[in-house]
């Protein structure tokens, strides 16, 4: 991996915390920290302008907050890897990061090695959730299953295949390696089974699946 080849910017409130952050991010030579911005609005402006790889976005902030500022980044047509940090740890505002489409939720009070770890892991393409924080998603899913009609029969094999890749939290390029056929390929099923599955997300899709045992 080059020097410098990840370029990430943080949107948060509190200019302490993007001090640290940016701090932490430049112990890995294989992360640029690209820029900073104190609102939602400014966030906004310099995503356009960088365009990193990944935002790490802050949930309460004053003016446009961190869900309305995620979905303003994908309605830009930002295609950066985008996870929220956050302090809240409440299962509404988890449910609420992954639905609005965030590619991970990390809590403030993780270690600063762990941090940087996860962190890692977004870039490559993985979800990232604080492990505090997955038996929250899991049980919010369990109840919202017990509404409604899923079931894995309603799959083709392909599909099945497909969700259990992502249960082991692959990225689309790394399942078309997988099974042998284009990332396009692997779009194209995993937003059919979204929709046969009634979920709004891959994470929700996931973190199911795992529940359902499919994880390998």
């Amino acid at each position: 991996m080059e020097i410098n080849e990840n370029k990430i910017i943080v949107i948060d409130d509190h200019p302490l915390f993007r001090r640290g952050v940016a701090q932490l991010i430049a112990m890995d030579p294989a992360m640029q920290f690209a820029g900073e911005a104190s609102s939602g609005e400014e966030g906004l402006e310099l995503a356009r302008r960088i365009d990193p790889d990944l935002v790490l976005l802050d949930l309460h902030m004053k003016g446009m907050d961190g869900i309305a500022t995620l979905l303003a980044l994908r309605n830009a047509g930002i295609d950066a890897r985008i996870v929220l940090l956050t302090v809240s740890d409440a299962p509404e505002d988890l449910i609420a990061a992954i639905r609005a489409g965030a590619d991970g939720y990390l809590l403030k009070d993780m270690e600063p090695e762990e941090l940087l770890s996860r962190i890692r892991e977004a870039l490559f393409g993985r979800m990232v959730i604080s492990h505090s924080l997955n038996s929250l998603l899991a049980q919010a899913l369990r109840q919202e299953a017990q509404a409604a009609t899923r079931s894995l029969a309603a799959l083709t094999p392909r599909e099945q295949a497909i969700l259990r890749c992502l249960a082991q939290g692959l990225p689309n390029k790394m399942i078309g390696r997988e099974l042998d056929i284009t990332e396009g390929t692997v779009k194209v099923h995993v937003k059919n089974l979204l929709k046969k599955l009634g979920f709004r997300s891959r994470v929700e899709a996931a973190v199911w699946a795992h529940e359902q045992g499919m994880k390998r």
